[in-house]
């Protein structure tokens, strides 16, 4: 690290000049942000709009304070803006006619969710400057007590929804804010079908799972922020996880979280030399210079039609990050949030996809960075047939047809996706990626966002997973009664695509019981039950205030898939992004830490973590360190023989961190079922073709399996059997 020693670093009396540099062209961007380009600059279009010029005809007027109403609403000051919709409503009824067709309809259900917010705003302690609304309160907990104000407020809510039903009788979106206000002022009542709220029956989901605690404001994680990315994973090398998390406000900070080895976290951020670096819808890991820690991608300007820069911050191994975007060479201005590390070319170094959005006419050519192993990167995308110019909201690496070369999925919004091929270099010279999407069958959806590789099935091969966003609350009441989704535009549905084995994937969303509304932002994949399959966390959620629906949360039973939001106590209402599943207490079993808040300055959320109560299934945790594949083994075949009561048993695993709006640890954390014996691992290392087969070894601890060894050395961490 030049400049500074690593003591003053630990005081955090220095930076390093890159990332002096990187504070210094946000710090400016921010300040000469359009707040016409980015809707999300609320406080500022207040200040624009109020500023401009009244129009002189009175519709274009009424239009005018409707907006800045909605915008005092999206900025969080929430009792204002409520009296500004009642007054523009209190004119238009008088005048006897509308601006524009549908202002009213809109209008009321602005006023509803205002009449929401500011009543859980007054249930909550004020924290936050805007105070923010606590979801996690609906439904209250029984016996909390609710301050006279709040549950007035409340109760407001509720009667306003019920005249509105009585205006629009078949009015679903009504009806679910109806039910959302009645169980926050306590007045839900399990009526049946035939009352307006919807009863709580319709909310229980098939499966059932023991409550996972939320702990975050235990331990030292409940931070404050809008929509963000989070790791979970070990910065320190000392195996204890730790944390960081980015919120994508332009002024609001990184911030990095250490494990004090008690279970609680520290804030070490300004000690980590990460002052400065604000912003970052999405953050994605990986040991890209192959010395032995984890470094970091911020991923910055998704949403926006202005080009912001990423940061690549190398972890320096004495508990400090340094910014060396510009010397790596990955310095560029585009929106963005999603990328993907995969060592396409084998050569030992992990490269770098970055999927950038191409939207309202400006062109965001994305990326993909080819490691030089110096510790800079060239821009290849172009020349190896991956010049994708869309609105990329997604990106994933999966070897799909298991030749050894890592392949590419790119999720886009309003344009079918894509699926590349990894051909491997060609006779002329390159390296060359070939679309295959329309052969392989895995365009849809149109309209989709997170996305990953994963083999939920276990049979060996990396199936599919995309996501849908487009949806709305109407249509996830429709789903909760029983409701065919097609009203006037039915949401989009994700889709599981099952590999199978012939370069074509099938679509099995339904038969896997996966048909349903996730309007997905961020999301990830675990095994929350350690049973050895697949389970599934989705954060839901739009900019929108009124997009009002629940994190969702689906088991895996192996030949389907069971939804335990309500039983698990994942339901928040808070919309949901960065998702990690880990074990972050080393018991083994995974746990879920979840980054909340939506996109506008007013829609923030504490983060939560969700302890997993255990459920009595074995474990193993793998610690794979590559010696010519990449060090820390991303996209390594792991197959696990096991013997058990039922029978033998095999179980497939694909390293890596998840989906593409998640992060979860790069150590290898698999559940085996009850009672498993481990007959034999066998490891194929990505890029050097490496297969190592270990024999029989305990279950329920940790082990670190060095490339080449043939052979797993147990490792400090969980005790065997702690996590049973």
């Amino acid at each position: 690290m030049s400049g500074c020693t690593p003591a003053e670093r630990a005081e955090g009396v220095a930076r390093h000049p890159g990332t002096v540099r990187m504070a210094e062209r946000l710090a400016s961007l921010a300040d000469s942000a359009n707040p016409l380009e980015d809707e999300q600059l609320n406080r500022e279009r207040i200040r624009h709009f109020t500023e401009t010029e009244l129009p002189a005809d009175p519709a274009s007027m009424v239009l005018r304070q409707g907006l800045i109403a909605q915008e005092l609403l999206n900025a969080g000051l929430t009792a204002p803006a409520v009296e500004q919709f009642m007054l523009i409503r209190d004119l238009v009824t008088s005048a006897g006619r509308e601006p524009v067709p549908g202002f009213l309809a809109t209008l009321d259900e602005l006023i509803g969710v205002g009449l929401l917010r500011r009543g859980l705003e007054q249930a909550c302690p004020a924290a936050a400057d805007p105070p923010f609304p606590c979801w996690n309160a609906v439904p209250p907990v029984p016996g909390d007590p609710m301050p006279d104000s709040a549950r007035a407020t409340l109760g407001r809510a509720v009667r306003w929804h019920e005249a509105q039903l009585e205006r629009r009788p078949g009015d679903l979106r009504a009806r679910w804010m109806l039910t959302l206000s009645a169980m926050a002022a306590g007045e839900w009542e399990d009526t049946g079908q035939g009352g307006a709220q919807i009863p709580a029956s319709d909310f229980e989901g098939e499966g059932v799972l023991p409550r996972f605690e939320e702990v975050a404001g235990d331990v030292g994680l409940d931070v404050v922020s809008v929509s963000g990315g989070g790791i979970v994973d070990d910065f320190t090398g000392d195996r204890l996880p730790d944390v960081m998390v980015s919120s994508r406000g332009l002024r609001d900070p990184l911030r990095y979280f250490e494990n004090d080895g008690t279970g609680h976290f520290v804030d070490r951020t300004e000690q980590a030399g990460l002052t400065g670096l604000n912003g970052g819808l999405n953050l994605v890991h990986a040991d890209y210079d192959n010395d032995g820690d984890i470094d970091v991608l911020v991923l910055r300007g998704g949403w926006l039609v202005q080009g912001w820069p990423n940061s690549l911050l190398r972890n320096d191994g004495d508990g400090s990050f340094s910014d060396v975007t510009e010397e790596a060479g990955l310095y560029s201005e585009h929106p963005t949030q999603t990328a993907a590390w995969a060592d396409y070319d084998g050569d030992g170094w992990l490269d770098l996809f970055i999927g950038n959005e191409s939207r309202d006419g400006r062109s965001h050519t994305s990326e993909l960075y080819r490691n030089l192993g110096d510790g800079r990167f060239e821009e290849v995308a172009a020349v190896t047939g991956l010049d994708v110019n869309a609105f990329v909201k997604g990106v994933a690496w999966g070897d799909v047809d298991d030749d050894g070369r890592p392949d590419l999925y790119v999720s886009t919004i309003g344009a079918p996706n894509r699926l590349y091929r990894n051909a491997g270099p060609q006779s002329a010279g390159g390296w060359r990626f070939d679309e295959i999407t329309e052969a392989a069958g895995v365009a849809e959806p149109r309209a989709s966002f997170p996305t990953w590789f994963w083999d939920f099935d276990n049979d060996g091969r990396l199936d599919l997973f995309v996501a849908g966003y487009s949806a709305q609350t109407a249509h996830v009441a429709a789903e909760a009664l029983g409701i065919d989704h097609g009203l006037e535009q039915g949401p989009e549905l994700p889709r599981i695509y099952r590999n199978g084995g012939d370069g074509t994937f099938e679509d099995v969303t339904e038969t896997v019981g996966l048909n349903r509304i996730m309007y997905a932002m961020g999301s990830n994949f675990g095994d929350l039950d350690n049973d050895g399959w697949l389970d599934v966390f989705v954060g839901t959620g739009d900019p929108d205030f009124r997009q009002l629906m629940p994190n969702r949360v689906f088991r895996n039973r192996g030949d389907r898939f069971e939804e335990v939001t309500a039983s698990g106590g994942f339901g928040l209402l808070d919309k949901g992004h960065g998702v990690s599943f880990v074990d972050i207490d080393n018991d083994g079993d995974q746990d879920i830490h979840v980054v909340l808040g939506g996109a506008n300055q007013g829609d923030r959320s504490r983060n939560v973590l969700y302890r997993n109560p255990g459920f009595g299934n074995d474990w193993i945790t793998l610690e794979l360190e590559g010696r010519t594949a990449n060090r820390t083994g991303l996209g390594a075949r792991i197959t696990i023989e096991l013997r058990t009561a039922g029978g033998p048993r095999r179980i497939h695993r694909s390293a890596g961190t998840g989906g593409s709006f998640g992060a979860n640890a790069l150590r290898q954390e698999i559940g085996l079922g009850p009672d498993a014996t481990i007959e034999s691992i066998e490891i194929r290392w990505p890029g050097s073709g490496t297969v190592d087969s270990i024999p029989a070894i305990a279950p329920n601890a940790a082990y670190r399996v060095v490339e080449g060894s043939g052979r797993a050395e147990a490792v400090a961490g969980p005790e065997p059997g702690s996590g049973r």
